[in-house]
Parts: C-alpha cells; structure tokens; sequence
C-alpha cells in the first residue's frame, strides 16, 4: 500500500470543510482580541484528524455494508478496489480518531470539560456516519451532521478554545461553512443517487428526488454566501466581510452544472465546491478582522 493510496483513501477535496471554520473561528477571535495561537493550531490539527478519519471509517463501512461496487459513479475508493484492505482500512481509521486524544486532553486543558463534549461527539458522529446499525448517512441525516459539524460546531469550538467562551454572531457565522460543507455533500449524494439507491443508501437526493438535491444545493450556497449580510445587521460592524458574498460569482456556473448535468459529470463540482468554500472563508476572514 503505497503513500498515493492513503493520501487518496483521505480525500484531498473534502479537506475545505475541515480548514474554512477553524480560519473562520480564529478570524472571529482575533477580531475580539482573543486569538491563542496553541489553541488555534490545535482546533485546526484535530479538525483535520476528524475530517480524514471519518472518510477513512467511510472508505471502510460503505465498502462492508455493500455500498461502494463497482458500479458507483465517482471515483474508485481505496477498500473497494482492493488496494487496501478492510483490515488496514479499520486501523487506519481508529489510529487517526486515537490521534485525536493529545489534542483533546490539551484543549481540555486550556478550555475546559466542552473539549471532551465536542471531541468524543464529533468522532463518535463521525464513525456512525456510515458506520454501525443505523448509519446516519444512509438514514439521510448526513446532511445536518455535515451542516451542524462542520459548521457552528466547527466555528464555535475554534473560538471556544481560544476565547474560553461563545457569542451569538459566532454561531450565525458557523451557519456559512456549514451550508457550504453541505452543499459538497449535495454534490456526492446527487452524483451517486442511482447506485445509492441500488444498495439501500437512502441520502436525502434518493430520498427526495433529484429534483430536491439541485434546490438543496442552490439554497445551501445562496443562504452560506449571504450570512455575512445577517452578522453585518447584527453588529452594525465588519463590512468589509461583505465581500465574501461575492463567491456567489464563481458559483453561478456550477449552480448551472448542478441543474444541466449528472452522474459522473458531476465530479468536478466537488473540487469547485470546496473552493468557493475556501475563497469564502478567506475573504470572510480578511474582511472580518479588517
């Protein structure tokens, strides 16, 4: 099993939704004079262990419940192809979750008992994904998973532990990357929604249709790109962040994709997702601090 494998089996594109609200948590709290440079490289640290070890659980669990064939749409997955195997799969999800303890027990330290709160139910909700009887992505609850995770969790507990506390705009700010998170899951779960629905997968776009899953989409980057606009009412500051609304530009093409389009076409919209996530975040970011 070679370094490629894994770094592939970690998925590289889906890694926007772990960086934007750790940059946007720390924005919030450099802004209030509250910026802890450990805390904050710590947050980003364990964001990412959560991140690559849930795609990890989910190379492994949909490969075991029979999800991932030969016949899905979107790029091969590391345990389906066989390049890794189960086994290897397993451990390599368990080591990255155990990964997390030092940086939990340090942010525990500096934060306090919400660390443990928010570490255990972040990886607990993480392997139930699509892991054990009922998982939550097969039940078609991934969506407020990803919306609630990796967003005001997400942004919330960034600022948590570098501010020791949790202000109103900081949870409206977190709804942004969240929606946004979302809308790249919208994109998965669109582009798969036939051999999803083929092996059980009960996503909310085979649940509801196609049709739902493209107004989903529209809506999540629509409302993600106009939250500046509700925390610029809320505290009569900060306009400059209202320059992020301005992903909405380099949106409009793939809203376009997403209504024209399907199946593997659909692909490329992940990786053009996640970048308007990261352009939100840091142009969110810039204008909040200015």
């Amino acid at each position: 099993m070679s370094t490629n494998t894994w770094i592939s089996a970690a998925r590289l594109r889906t890694l926007p939704a772990a960086l934007a609200p750790v940059l946007i948590g720390t924005a919030l709290a450099l802004a209030d004079d509250a910026f802890h440079a450990g805390a904050a490289a710590a947050a980003l640290l364990g964001a990412l262990l959560i991140q690559v070890g849930t795609n990890y659980a989910n190379d492994y669990f949909d490969f075991v419940n029979g999800a991932d064939t030969d016949a899905r749409v979107g790029p091969s997955r590391a345990t389906q192809s066989g390049r890794v195997t189960p086994k290897a799969m397993k451990v390599a999800f368990i080591v990255t979750f155990a990964l997390m303890i030092p940086v939990i027990a340090y942010l525990t330290w500096r934060a306090g008992w919400p660390v443990v709160i928010i570490g255990v139910t972040s990886v607990i909700s993480g392997i139930l994904y699509t892991g054990g009887p009922k998982p939550l992505g097969y039940m078609g609850l991934g969506d407020l998973f990803v919306l609630v995770f990796f967003g005001p969790v997400a942004v919330g507990g960034t600022y948590f532990v570098q501010a020791l506390q949790v202000t109103p705009e900081v949870i409206v700010a977190g709804l942004a990357p969240g929606l946004l998170s979302t809308a790249i899951l919208v994109v998965n779960n669109l582009r798969d929604i036939e051999s999803d629905a083929l092996v059980g997968k009960n996503t909310l776009a085979v649940r509801l249709g196609a049709g739902f899953a493209r107004g989903e989409y529209l809506l999540t980057v629509l409302v993600g790109a106009l939250i500046p606009v509700a925390l610029v009412a809320m505290t009569g500051e900060h306009l400059a962040a209202l320059a992020a609304c301005g992903v909405l530009i380099p949106a409009v093409p793939v809203i376009r994709s997403m209504f024209t389009q399907s199946g593997a076409a659909l692909d490329p919209n992940l990786g053009r997702t996640g970048k308007i996530l990261v352009l939100y975040s840091l142009l969110f970011s810039v204008g909040w601090v200015l």
